[in-house]
């Protein structure tokens, strides 16, 4: 490591200093729902609709949702770091007790969160430790119920009312 790169440690707290949404990439791999908890997701463009997430390079989660070339940004609300907890763990059956539907690419949609935005897969390109994908967007709605779950240096909050 070279004098000028930052010790990554360093880079997790500094930038853990910077507010961030919550939502859970969701898609169809072989029939069975697979999601993932992420804190990125950042409106790239709107002509065309384009949407970015960084999914960890090492996910386990992320190639079988790519598999299937489409996913579901799930944004979600205040009241469900809970929900955000159990799409965030490795392994077992993160969509047990969890209602959804389909949305119109097949890619489920988690009920009552915030919003939702449906994408195809537009491109991928690596960036390090993540990825960078970018999303066309062909469906989204919001429920706007509640304001949004957050995540600031290492958990969850909500905005103050």
């Amino acid at each position: 490591m070279d004098t000028l790169t930052p010790d990554p440690t360093d880079m997790r707290s500094v930038l853990g200093h910077f507010c961030t949404g919550v939502a859970v990439l969701t898609g169809i791999d072989h029939g069975e729902p697979v999601g993932m908890t992420v804190q990125s997701l950042v409106s790239a463009s709107l002509e065309p609709p384009l949407v970015l997430v960084c999914p960890q390079r090492t996910s386990i989660s992320w190639p079988r949702i790519a598999r299937g070339g489409v996913f579901c940004a799930n944004v979600l609300g205040a009241g469900q770091h809970e929900l955000g907890l159990q799409f965030a763990r490795s392994g077992g059956d993160k969509f047990a007790g969890v209602s959804w539907h389909s949305s119109d690419t097949g890619a489920p949609v988690l009920d009552d969160v915030l919003a939702h935005v449906d994408c195809r897969i537009h491109a991928v390109h690596e960036a390090g430790d993540h990825l960078l994908v970018l999303g066309r967007v062909v469906g989204l709605a919001a429920e706007g119920r509640s304001g949004p779950l957050l995540f600031y240096r290492g958990g969850f909050g909500a905005l103050a009312s």
